[in-house]
């Protein structure tokens, strides 16, 4: 009995590794055919341009670095009226509490009517505040504008890069708390 399912494992054991090389003869044969079809077609590179270099001929011409065309582009510059002065932060003027924090850390919770004015809930440091159109909050001299149900607008004043102050708006969105 031992004998017998010994022969018969054998057998399919035998069977199966016959079949196992005939399909990679098959497969080796399709592949080597396929090959033989195909041939890559690659397409010749053009030639590269010939760079023609342009001799410098303006070295007569005008400096751009004269020291007296600069002194002539900075009197007509001085003439001119600055916007500068049109626009400028009120430094005269007492700072508001919400001015000694950053927008970023302010959040709106907000918003009711009093008097028929809108006033915003303002949240800082676990402290809440109300503001009003006209108010200042923000280190950027940021002047409430307006006030709706969803958010606050504000006009702030910054310096750019050359130094002049230019205005930028701002807007504090309603935060929804999740508990």
């Amino acid at each position: 009995m031992r004998a017998l399912r010994f022969l018969v494992l054998a057998a399919v054991v035998a069977g199966l590794t016959g079949c196992i090389g005939s399909e990679q003869e098959n497969l080796q044969r399709w592949m080597a055919e396929q090959r033989a079809q195909v041939k890559p077609s690659v397409p010749p590179i053009t030639e590269p341009k010939k760079f023609t270099p342009q001799a410098y001929s303006e070295g007569a011409a005008f400096d751009p670095f004269n020291m007296q065309k600069l002194t002539q582009a900075l009197r007509r510059d001085s003439a001119q009226p600055s916007s500068s002065g049109l626009i400028a932060p009120e430094l005269a003027r007492r700072k508001e509490a919400l001015e000694a924090f950053p927008l970023d850390s302010m959040a709106m919770v907000g918003s009711l009517s009093r008097n028929g004015q809108p006033v915003a809930l303002i949240s800082v440091d676990k402290l809440l505040y109300q503001v009003k159109v006209g108010n200042y909050l923000g280190l950027n001299y940021g002047l409430i504008t307006r006030i709706s149900e969803t958010e606050l607008g504000l006009r702030e004043i910054v310096q750019d890069a050359a130094g002049e102050w230019i205005e930028r708006v701002a807007t504090l969105q309603l935060q929804e708390r999740s508990k």
